[in-house]
C-alpha cells in the first residue's frame, strides 16, 4: 500500500495554507470576542473576515513600519492580524446596516407609491 505524498514544493505550500488557515480563523474569532454582536452570514462569514483580515493587518502593518523583514507569524503579526479583522469586521457590520436602511427606503417608497 503506497502512501500519498506531494513533491517537497507542493508539501511547503500546503504547510503554508494551513499555517495562515489557522492563523486567520484564530484572528477572526479574537476579533469576534473583541467585538460580539449578530453578524449576517453567521460563524463562516467570521471566519472568512478572520482569514482576511489575517493578510489585511500584517499588510497595513508592514506599510506603516516601513519594513520588509516583518513577519507576519508572530506575536506582533497576531495582534496585526485581530486589527485588520476588526476593521473589517466593522466596515462588514457598516455595509450591513446601510443595505438594511436602503431597503426600508425603498419599501417605503413602495408603500407611497401604491397609495
Amino acid at each position: 500500500m503506497s502512501q500519498f505524498e506531494l513533491a517537497p514544493a507542493a508539501q511547503q505550500w500546503t504547510n503554508v495554507v494551513l499555517i495562515w488557515l489557522g492563523f486567520g480563523i484564530l484572528a477572526g474569532l479574537l476579533a469576534k470576542a473583541l467585538i460580539p454582536g449578530r453578524e449576517p452570514a453567521g460563524a463562516v462569514g467570521t471566519l472568512v473576515v478572520g482569514v482576511m483580515g489575517s493578510f489585511v493587518g500584517p499588510l497595513g502593518l508592514s506599510l506603516l513600519m516601513g519594513s520588509r523583514d516583518f513577519n507576519p507569524i508572530s506575536p506582533l503579526g497576531l495582534l496585526a492580524s485581530v486589527g485588520g479583522a476588526i476593521v473589517l469586521l466593522v466596515a462588514y457590520r457598516g455595509i450591513g446596516v446601510y443595505r438594511a436602511m436602503q431597503e426600508a427606503d425603498d419599501e417605503e417608497d413602495a408603500q407611497e407609491d401604491l397609495q
